[in-house]
């Protein structure tokens, strides 16, 4: 089959972003969007935002004043790419169509990121995969902007941001069967690879196929950064914390997949 590649035009561009963000609503049942320019004080790729970043270091600084710089570092980072990751893996495989992700605005709340705005503009259909590289290329562009933004506030490492980038989309992958419960096995793991190969993250983590106590197999998170919340909480790791033994690592997803499938059924 020949690879499409086109536009919505500028009217259907604004129908289709409202169905876009309709359709991340429902998915997730957690992200708010709305279409439209920025609204004064929100961030946006391009700009000078070293304020926004500033505040949100103070904040989470004042929450967490044990932590240190390097957790504040990683939040900041963390903050502002969650978004822009679950838009794309949404617009890719449950929306069809890519919007221009570089007009992404973000919200601050508290010492959160939360709340997004696109501007109504044309948006890419193509093929699945060909989506997948476009996609993967605007949000490591993204990524890479958030991470030199954040350099100029505080420090943070080319190498655990990286990891942090592929963490997030491991994770999205890992949902991708949420969002498509139709999706088989290997589908998912094709796209998984696509996608890192995509954002140039390939070997920073990788899915990892275990088997549930009713034969049935998932794919969960083997990742290699830490995403430092221990800093903050201490004694608390992730369940898919690469700091604890394997087994350990392995029995808490499991734990929580057999949960999520359990509250799927409900």
């Amino acid at each position: 089959m020949m690879a499409r590649d086109y536009l919505f035009s500028s009217s259907q561009g604004d129908t289709a972003l409202t169905r876009l963000i309709a359709t991340a609503e429902k998915a997730t049942g957690f992200m708010k969007g709305a279409p439209g320019e920025p609204l004064p004080g929100w961030h946006r790729p391009g700009q000078d935002n070293r304020g926004f970043l500033e505040q949100l270091y103070r904040r989470l600084e004042a929450s967490y004043p044990q932590a240190g710089p390097p957790f504040y570092a990683v939040r900041l980072y963390t903050n502002l790419t969650w978004q822009p990751a679950y838009l794309a893996v949404i617009a890719v495989h449950l929306h069809g169509a890519l919007p221009d992700l570089g007009s992404l605005a973000q919200n601050q709340r508290g010492i959160y990121v939360d709340g997004y705005r696109l501007a109504p503009g044309p948006q890419h259909r193509d093929e699945t995969e060909a989506l997948i590289a476009r996609a993967g290329a605007e949000l490591r562009a993204f990524a890479d902007g958030i991470f030199t933004e954040v350099n100029a506030v505080t420090r943070l490492r080319p190498v655990p941001a990286l990891r942090l980038l592929a963490e997030r989309m491991l994770g999205l992958m890992v949902r991708l069967r949420h969002f498509q419960p139709h999706l088989g096995l290997g589908e998912q793991q094709r796209f998984c690879a696509l996608w890192l190969e995509a954002m140039g993250l390939t070997g920073h983590g990788d899915l990892e196929v275990i088997a549930l106590p009713d034969g049935r197999d998932v794919a969960i998170v083997n990742r290699k950064g830490c995403c430092l919340d221990y800093l903050a909480m201490p004694e608390t790791l992730c369940a898919s914390c690469p700091k604890q033994k394997k087994a350990l690592r392995i029995a808490r997803q499991r734990d929580n997949a057999m949960a999520e499938l359990e509250t799927r059924q409900d």
